[in-house]
């Protein structure tokens, strides 16, 4: 059976008691192992437990498929329902649990982690279509779903959190589980004796210092400044910043400055517009950005074709100090 990635968590929570196997898959890692292992602990809790737990992976049963029905059918010296972990599995093990499934041996619980898999893979399409097991989805978490996962984490160690500083913990957080849960666990740490974590907290843990320093670079040259614009360039290169990543996290800046001028030029309330803006705007940065629109934007825009071709050519040279005496 199919199960979607926004139902998996329920489904986790009280798998059916006729599941024989289940296939966990997804392009986000740490969402898989995480949902993977809390599978495996429905049926026994300690999963470092060997009499309870065999950990295998797809170079062992291709070697030796036939450790899969060995593994499925063995009996726990201690007693109690047995958990089979494969790991790393791909569509060359479809064949092999395509039998397994038809004809199923013991009673362990047979969990199977993957990478991303097309509707279209093998290995995916076996537990697709059989009724005694499940394939469940793993994608990126949604802005609400992180959220949720935010707040929760922090409930558990005794802590609220602000909304601003709820903005800016999702916008840097969501492209894999396991690095999210890293993360709040680290900004736990770093709010100990707090009562509300601050967007101050959020960026002393989450913060990007490279992006800091290239948002500076920015600032910069939004302002007009063009020897505090020489400085930062200068020091982008002395620390080995790749020319592309500032040209392009460059455009991505004036684009959002852009938005922010069209909506001042329109009467509307510039700071309110910031506020909006996905990424948020980092903290330190909240009274140098509305600077930036004040400053006529026709004469960035007189000759945008040549010096972009310019710019592409520096940067392609791949060679960041010359790059930077150009610029």
């Amino acid at each position: 059976m199919e199960i979607k990635s926004h139902l998996a968590d329920r489904f986790i929570a009280r798998p059916p008691a006729g599941l024989v196997a289940a296939l966990v898959y997804g392009p986000d890692q740490g969402m898989v192992r995480e949902r993977a292992a809390a599978l495996a602990r429905s049926v026994v809790p300690d999963l470092n437990d060997p009499f309870r737990v065999a950990e295998l992976d797809e170079a062992v049963l291709d070697a030796d498929p036939a450790r899969l029905w060995d593994e499925a059918a063995a009996l726990s010296m201690i007693g109690g329902r047995r958990v089979v972990r494969v790991r790393g599995a791909g569509n060359g093990l479809a064949k092999a649990f395509d039998q397994f499934l038809s004809e199923p041996k013991g009673d362990a619980l047979i969990v199977v982690e993957a990478g991303e898999l097309a509707k279209s893979a093998g290995l995916r399409r076996v537990f697709d279509e059989a009724d005694n097991a499940a394939a469940i989805a793993c994608y990126p978490d949604r802005e609400d779903d992180l959220e949720d996962i935010v707040r929760a984490a922090l409930k558990e160690k005794g802590l609220s959190i602000d909304a601003d500083a709820l903005d800016y913990a999702v916008s840097r957080l969501g492209s894999d589980r396991g690095v999210t849960r890293s993360e709040l666990e680290k900004l736990a740490l770093y709010a100990m004796g707090e009562n509300t974590v601050t967007l101050a907290h959020v960026a002393a843990v989450m913060g990007d210092e490279s992006e800091l320093r290239m948002d500076e670079t920015f600032d910069a040259a939004g302002e007009g400044q063009y020897a505090r614009l020489d400085v930062s360039l200068s020091r982008l290169w002395a620390a080995g910043t790749s020319p592309v990543a500032v040209l392009r996290q460059a455009m991505t800046h004036f684009q959002r400055l852009l938005v922010v001028r069209v909506e001042s030029d329109e009467g509307k309330n510039a700071a309110l517009a910031i506020k909006k803006l996905r990424p948020p705007v980092h903290f330190s940065r909240e009274s140098s950005f509305p600077q930036n629109p004040r400053h006529p934007l026709p004469r960035c825009q007189r000759r945008p074709r040549r010096e972009g071709r310019e710019l592409r050519v520096l940067a392609r040279c791949g060679r960041s100090r010359r790059a930077g005496d150009h610029l």
